[in-house]
């Protein structure tokens, strides 16, 4: 009883038993089905094996069959369809070797019957396909297999026809071999040529007879599809109306409207619109982006597009033709637009009323010449900006230029990027054509005059200037994204903001320094005492300076001055000042950068008409006393101590004594920056938002792309937008009828541009712009 019994083991052994059954039957299934997975694999190399040699063979024996070469003299190298059978023949007999010793080391049975495999080396074949381009080039197909096969890497022998094919094209481009393909393709060539010289003679010899009344119809009836289909008029019964015009047109038979075809009514508007095109085309008129090169316009550095419109040129000497040309130059400068400046272009009695000393132009370029040499005297460096011009005509009771027709029109749809528009009550008080707005993407106005303070200077002035100031308010809502007031004496404005965007031009700068070094020097630098420049007329400060000189003739015995302009108003200024006996020399108009004004101490400006005078600008940076009333017009120069304001009389007569009686200051070297136009062009990318607009990318411009704006698109539109919509369709009705614009003071005919004004820019009478059949 004392000794322990040793339990039973039969059951673990049993079950050890069976485990270890279990593991070996499950590594022999993993075994045999390893072994029939490498017999397969086996068979399948095998296969492919006598698989690539057949194809190999077939490719050697179609190779010559490709481009046959010509004989080989003695000693000539050997064609280059041999490189298959001396690069690619030896590496398959070597891969032929290694396997059967492989085969013959392992024991690796043959292939089975039937073996099924997953990588066709037809796909070497298919690899080589002809481009087609008749240049007898060839190019090597992508290799479409599974997905496991695309992931693998590719068979050497595949890179080496790859290889070899690149090689071959590139030594068949100088040989003879594919002489054949490239006979071939110039017969195409010469035959593709022949029918597009057969095709423009047969349309040279063929007059294009102009439409018919039974076309006009049939596009006027095409046209108004949707308003007939809101009359309760069906679609069929309009093409049945435009076929029957326009195949009685055309001497053809009616089909029955039962067995007719469906794609008939489309067939006739085809050839209703090449009928029209062709006759449109043989006008000379072309729609923008239809019949233009679209290369012409296609812009390979995306860069934007600016084009500046202004309402005056050179040679008169005027703010809104030298600061729009400054402008032009500066923004030229930066590497992301291009700059177009745009100008009026007078015909030849208009120019002899305005430009000064009898200068005219006998054409565009002739003027475009004479602008560019005055601007490169003046500025150092080359400016890239292109000059276009518009009709415009000049108005004597207004003195200035009105444009004629549609100004957008002569900026081409797809570089209509930005737009500046210099003076844009100006430009759009009677513009009828496109708004502004819709044909840009930003629309900058630059209100460069008070035109309020000279309108009140007429008879029933105040009358005028409150209908000009809403209409003022009108375009400019309508026209503009932004506005740009150079100083508050203009009206405030829908949009605007206060800036003075202008400089000077860099010759005063210079001016200045030169001065400035003779005071260093201790040499005597203003030999001469007061004068005043500009345009001669009673509203540029005549009034105002006869009245203060009379006023205190007592007071300023000893006072002269000296007046430089050419005006309407000459005659009558120099009468006035002889009649009231005051000292006050008169000549005719320099420019103020002239070597006769460089002596002068004190420029007097008494003018409160001006929003921003460019004279005033220019005489301080030439170093100069500015004596100027305390007016709005001058509140960015009033930061200069050379600057001497007034309010009264009285204060006038001090100011002049004691600018007489003492030296100006020199510039400092942020008192001269701030007059550049290099700041200037900072302050106007800065508060007009240009830079903005440039630097967004979305908004690019209309250079051969769509605009990809990202726009929240509302359930309903802004009221502003509706509201300034709705100003802009009523404007441009309004300036359609010519007895409204005559009643508001327009010009006779300046809705379109006259004969003259064809013939001077080369343009097409207005009826061939816009038809009557309204393409």
């Amino acid at each position: 009883m004392g000794t322990d019994e040793t339990p039973p083991v039969t059951g673990g052994r049993d079950r050890g038993g069976g485990a270890f059954a279990f593991i070996s039957k499950g590594w022999r299934e993993v075994r045999d089905s390893a072994t029939a997975d490498l017999q397969l694999m086996r068979a399948r190399a095998d296969s492919m094996r006598a698989r690539a040699d057949r194809e190999l063979e077939h490719l050697l024996a179609s190779a010559p069959s490709l481009a046959p070469p010509p004989p080989v003299a003695a000693g000539a190298p050997i064609a280059e369809v041999e490189f298959v059978r001396t690069r690619i023949q030896p590496k398959i007999q070597e891969l032929r070797k290694q396997y059967s010793s492989q085969a013959a080391l392992h024991g690796w049975p043959a292939a089975p019957a039937g073996a099924n495999l997953r990588i066709d080396l037809t796909a070497i074949r298919k690899a080589v396909v002809n481009e087609g381009d008749g240049a007898g080039r060839w190019r090597i197909a992508r290799w479409k297999g599974d997905r496991a096969e695309e992931e693998a890497k590719e068979w050497e022998v595949v890179r080496m026809i790859r290889s070899g094919l690149k090689e071959f094209e590139r030594r068949s481009l100088s040989s003879d071999v594919f002489a054949g393909f490239r006979g071939r393709n110039e017969l195409v060539e010469k035959f593709k040529l022949s029918l597009k010289s057969l095709n423009k003679e047969d349309m040279e010899s063929k007059e294009v007879p102009p439409l018919d009344l039974p076309e006009i119809l049939a596009d006027l009836v095409r046209q108004s599809g949707p308003f007939l289909d809101q009359l309760g008029i069906r679609r069929d019964l309009c093409d049945k109306l435009v076929e029957m015009l326009y195949s009685k047109r055309n001497g053809r038979l009616m089909y029955d409207s039962h067995s007719a075809d469906k794609s008939l009514s489309e067939n006739i508007y085809d050839e209703l619109d090449l009928r029209i095109a062709r006759v449109l085309e043989s006008t000379g008129y072309h729609e923008e982006g239809f019949w233009n090169d679209p290369v012409k316009y296609k812009i390979s550095d995306n860069r934007r597009q600016v084009a500046i419109v202004t309402t005056a040129s050179l040679p008169w000497m005027t703010g809104t033709s030298i600061n729009p040309l400054f402008r032009a130059a500066y923004l030229a400068r930066s590497a992301k637009q291009k700059v177009t400046l745009v100008v009026p272009w007078l015909t030849k009695s208009d120019q002899e009323l305005v430009y000064p000393n009898d200068i005219t132009f006998t054409s565009p370029e002739e003027q475009e010449t004479y602008i560019r040499n005055w601007l490169q005297e003046r500025i150092g460096f080359e400016p890239d900006f292109k000059i276009s011009f518009y009709p415009g005509k000049f108005s004597k009771e207004r003195r200035s230029i009105i444009p004629a027709g549609d100004t957008s029109q002569f900026i081409p749809s797809k570089e209509a990027d930005i737009a500046i528009l210099e003076e844009p009550e100006h430009l759009n008080w009677y513009h009828h054509g496109k708004r502004w707005t819709d044909k840009f993407n930003h629309v900058i106005g630059v209100v460069h005059t008070n035109y309020l303070e000279y309108i009140k200077r007429e008879k029933n002035g105040a009358l005028q200037a409150f209908l000009v100031k809403h209409i003022n308010n009108w375009v400019t809502r309508a026209y503009c994204h932004k506005v740009l007031r150079l100083s508050a004496a203009t009206q405030d404005l829908p949009r605007s903001v206060i800036c003075n965007v202008h400089g000077v031009n860099p010759k005063f700068l210079s001016i200045g320094d030169k001065i400035a070094a003779e005071r260093e020097c201790g040499q005597k630098a203003f030999s001469k005492g007061a004068y005043f420049l500009g345009k001669m007329v009673w509203a540029k400060g005549y009034r105002e300076l006869i009245d203060l000189l009379s006023k205190h003739k007592n007071d300023l015995v000893d006072f002269k001055l000296d007046a430089y302009g050419n005006g309407e108003d000459s005659e009558a200024v120099q009468a006035t000042a002889r009649k009231l006996d005051l000292s006050i020399n008169f000549f005719k108009g320099r420019d103020h950068a002239d070597c006769a004004l460089h002596g002068y101490k004190v420029f007097v400006n008494p003018s409160v008409s001006d929003v921003l005078c460019t004279a005033t600008a220019e005489a301080l940076a030439m170093g100069k006393f500015v004596i100027c009333a305390d007016h709005p017009s001058n509140d960015f120069f009033k930061s200069f101590p050379n600057c001497l304001t007034y309010k009264t009389s009285e204060e006038f007569v001090t100011r002049i004594k004691e600018a007489m009686t003492s030296e100006p200051q020199p510039l400092t070297p942020e008192q001269r920056y701030s007059l550049s136009w290099e700041a200037a062009t900072e302050r106007f990318m800065e508060y007009s938002e240009l830079n903005k607009v440039l630097n967004d990318k979305n908004g690019q411009s209309r250079q051969g792309r769509k605009i990809n704006k990202v726009r929240k698109i509302p359930l309903l539109p802004k009221l502003s937008d509706v509201v300034d919509g709705g100003l802009a369709f009523a404007h441009h009705c309004l300036t359609g009828n010519e007895i409204l614009r005559l009643a508001t003071g327009a010009i006779p005919g300046t809705r379109d541009y006259d004969k003259q004004q064809c013939m001077d820019l080369n343009l097409l009478p207005p009826q061939v712009q816009h038809p009557v059949y309204g393409w």
